[in-house]
């Protein structure tokens, strides 16, 4: 019978302490990157494994990793309160996280982090986009994976989404019943499906509405700074009487900008936003938006990571998580 390969053989072959081992194969800080590679390259020679279950063996508790750019990581309320959510929930399953983000170049280059060739990893989730072929080349590990806030027709794994299109039709919808028409659309579906997703439910909007889509109100492609923002709408002959915004960064723009071209808010324009985060909160006046719970967003990726492991063979699948509309003083009936 094949003897089973421990830690301490590991530290005997290579004359180093078992705590060291432990450091480098369960991704922790305190052994240098040479090192931790000749561990887990010794580790892979001799046979050492781990259970890919939910068992965990004396020596180790099993570890999820959480993948992110580093643009998802500056984002702090966004990444900050899924990443509690999702703390929370495996540690209750005696799980492990370890945190790593991808910059540019590893993203470029398609340089895998070490820790992913730790066998004590069970599960990946990737917060938000990186690029698709860096995550098809995570998903490449074999590794049950789960994607939070992003999804591609190319990636072969679980998401976890908001539902954009509903959402903003809903969005949408709420400033046709206050008797909008001219109903204006900013943001960049080039950044992220979901804003792609979040034109489609304001195209849909206007479409039950019997409302004409009009392309000159549509700023699809838009970066999200103040003076790209300004110069696009300052252009406009005739404005909208409301916008809709695929996220508070946009809702906060274009408050400000609206303010610098003389408009009152909501009394010449009425403005909707998404996410419900601080930007929305902070502006005069506060802004109508979408409340995303992003803390059921870390509840059900680590319930379906969960799943996954124990069904591997079943076909991916996307979760839709419901939406609701905040109405703050942003919005009222227009005025023409």
């Amino acid at each position: 019978m094949k003897v089973k390969v421990t830690m301490q053989d590991i530290a005997d072959r290579l004359n180093i302490s078992k705590n060291s081992v432990s450091q480098a194969l369960s991704g922790k800080d305190g052994v240098s990157e040479e090192t931790r590679q000749l561990i887990i390259d010794t580790a892979n020679e001799m046979g050492y494994t781990y259970s890919r279950g939910r068992k965990s063996t004396e020596e180790e508790v099993g570890t999820f990793v959480i993948l992110a750019s580093e643009f998802a990581f500056s984002k702090r309320n966004f990444f900050g309160e899924i990443y509690l959510s999702i703390e929370k929930e495996a540690a209750k399953r005696n799980k492990r996280m370890v945190i790593q983000s991808i910059d540019h170049h590893a993203s470029e280059q398609l340089i895998l982090p070490p820790i992913l060739f730790d066998p004590s990893v069970e599960g990946i989730l990737i917060l938000s986009h990186i690029t698709t072929p860096y995550i098809q080349a995570v998903t490449g590990t074999g590794i049950p994976t789960v994607l939070i806030d992003h999804h591609h027709p190319d990636l072969k794994a679980d998401s976890i989404l908001t539902n954009n299109r509903y959402a903003a039709y809903t969005a949408v919808q709420h400033l046709i019943e206050l008797g909008h028409t001219r109903i204006g659309f900013i943001g960049n579906i080039q950044f992220s499906p979901s804003y792609y997703e979040r034109l489609e439910g304001y195209r849909l909007a206007l479409y039950q509405s019997a409302i004409e889509y009009n392309p000159i109100w549509v700023f699809d492609r838009a970066i999200e700074e103040m003076d790209d923002v300004f110069n696009a709408v300052q252009k406009l002959d005739k404005q909208p009487t409301a916008w809709f915004c695929v996220n508070d960064g946009f809702g906060f723009l274009i408050n400000s900008v609206m303010y610098k071209l003389g408009y009152q808010i909501p009394q010449d324009v009425s403005i909707v936003s998404f996410d419900n985060g601080q930007l929305s909160r902070i502006t005069t006046p506060l802004t109508t938006t979408m409340d995303v719970d992003l803390s059921y967003f870390g509840r059900k990726a680590i319930e379906q990571l969960f799943w996954r492991i124990d069904h591997p063979e079943e076909p991916f699948i996307e979760i839709l998580l419901p939406t609701h509309l905040i109405i703050r003083e942003s919005t009222q009936h227009p005025n023409t």
